[in-house]
């Protein structure tokens, strides 16, 4: 990755961790999931609204490294609107990218994409992922 393209990626993930977008919580009947990250401290409040198996809503609250909240930010984002299907698969897509692994790159994953590095920098992957494994355990759960 060119040092051009590095640096813009840690400016799309300093804005979405400086100006997070979504954050704050759902009431009324909201999915609410609670998960940390105990290696690093990181902990995530994520409230998911979904109806007829779409996202209508998802905000987060809690606190962590940038990389962990600029993720949060950036999944609320990605996931709303979208059918439990695709939110699953995007999260399965972006799994795969912090594995290092080959994933689908057809699909336009947006700010997502400035995450990449990450699979770098194998101690960060949770961070990047909590926001991620939260969302999958509340529609998991939703879906039962």
């Amino acid at each position: 990755m060119s040092s051009n393209l590095d640096q813009l990626y840690r400016q799309v993930i300093m804005d979405h961790y400086k100006n997070p977008r979504n954050k704050g919580s759902i009431e009324d009947g909201a999915l609410t999931i609670d998960m940390n990250n105990p290696t690093c401290g990181d902990r995530i409040h994520l409230t998911l609204q979904v109806e007829d198996g779409v996202v209508q809503n998802a905000k987060f609250d809690g606190e962590g490294c940038s990389i962990s909240m600029s993720s949060a930010s950036m999944m609320t984002q990605a996931i709303k609107g979208k059918k439990i299907e695709e939110a699953l698969q995007l999260s399965h897509i972006f799994s795969d990218m912090m594995l290092g692994k080959e994933y689908d790159d057809s699909i336009d994953l947006g700010d997502i994409e400035a995450l990449n590095g990450v699979a770098k920098f194998p101690a960060r992957i949770k961070c990047a992922t909590l926001a991620w494994k939260a969302m999958e355990k509340g529609v998991s759960e939703e879906q039962q």
